[in-house]
């Protein structure tokens, strides 16, 4: 459970880190079957509705950048373990007693390539009529500042919800360059496998490229209270219950006032946010293929 203090940080900063909240028996499972999975992706050429492949990626190359939130749908573990009491009840007490899982995905971030994701909002992929909504990351892999952790800015889940558009569509990215944050505040989320990020869904977040020889992988789980719904709207109102975690699930939203711009309209390159962010127009994040690019020999 979390402490008094703990809590007063969430409200605060926006984040929180609980180190080694998944351990032994889970997190070696949860370990091998995300290895099985991304083996099972060599002979596929092109993303899919789990895979999401990194620009290098081949066929009898496996490279994956992301796995997509079919990995709910098709595996019980990771299905139970969105459920985990260890984790429900620690966010029932920033949440409240009605939970409902929105989406989720596992980064891969591999070593040596693994994808950068700009800085953005979450809120601004999926605004919805109050701000109780948040996202939990698991490290399956020790996590330092070499192979390209979440980076948070405290406090920005209290501001604006800044543009995420580029030439007049959505990008899922901010421009670095007119948003006036100062990035060099930003705060790494580092801790040992196992270890359970928290951040605000308002909150400015972003991860650089993987330098390390370290694969540094992150199962992203994202909840809000139950009375918080998708100004997007509900495509299907049983598969919206049923994705309930905790508590019981209401017909009555909770309307908070809260700056809300949509995504809409929607990207050039619509699918995960690595396809979305392709429309930006400034990154912040060195790619892997500028990193490449730079450390070619020469002669």
């Amino acid at each position: 459970m979390l402490t008094d203090g703990q809590i007063e940080t969430y409200r605060r900063d926006g984040y929180l880190v609980i180190p080694r909240l998944i351990r032994g028996r889970e997190l070696d499972e949860l370990r091998a079957l995300t290895d099985r999975i991304v083996a099972e992706a060599r002979g596929i050429d092109r993303s899919d509705d789990l895979y999401d492949l990194e620009p290098s990626h081949r066929a009898q190359l496996p490279r994956v950048r992301r796995l997509k939130p079919a990995l709910f749908k098709r595996y019980e573990f990771f299905h139970r373990l969105v459920r985990d009491p260890a984790i429900t009840s620690i966010l029932a007490q920033l949440l409240g007693p009605a939970i409902r899982q929105h989406g989720g995905k596992l980064n891969m971030k591999s070593a040596g390539y693994g994808s950068p994701v700009e800085w953005h909002q979450d809120w601004a992929f999926y605004p919805h009529t109050n701000d109780d909504v948040l996202a939990t990351g698991i490290y399956l892999d020790d996590c330092d500042l070499d192979n390209g952790p979440l980076m948070v800015l405290p406090g920005t889940h209290h501001g604006p919800t800044f543009d995420h558009h580029a030439d007049g569509r959505f990008c899922g990215a901010m421009d670095p360059e007119a948003c006036g944050l100062d990035f060099t505040k930003a705060v790494p989320l580092v801790g040992p496998a196992g270890s359970m990020t928290i951040h605000h869904a308002r909150l400015v977040h972003g991860s650089a490229l993987n330098r390390s020889n370290r694969q540094r992988r992150l199962l992203l789980h994202e909840y809000t209270a139950a009375d918080a719904w998708p100004l997007m709207g509900v495509a299907n109102f049983d598969e919206f219950n049923g994705r309930m975690v905790l508590g019981e699930p209401t017909i009555e939203p909770r309307m908070v006032p809260a700056p809300v711009r949509m995504p809409l309209p929607a990207a050039d390159h619509q699918g995960s946010i690595y396809e979305n962010q392709r429309g930006t127009g400034r990154r912040f994040f060195e790619s892997p293929v500028q990193q490449a690019v730079q450390h070619e020999p020469v002669g």
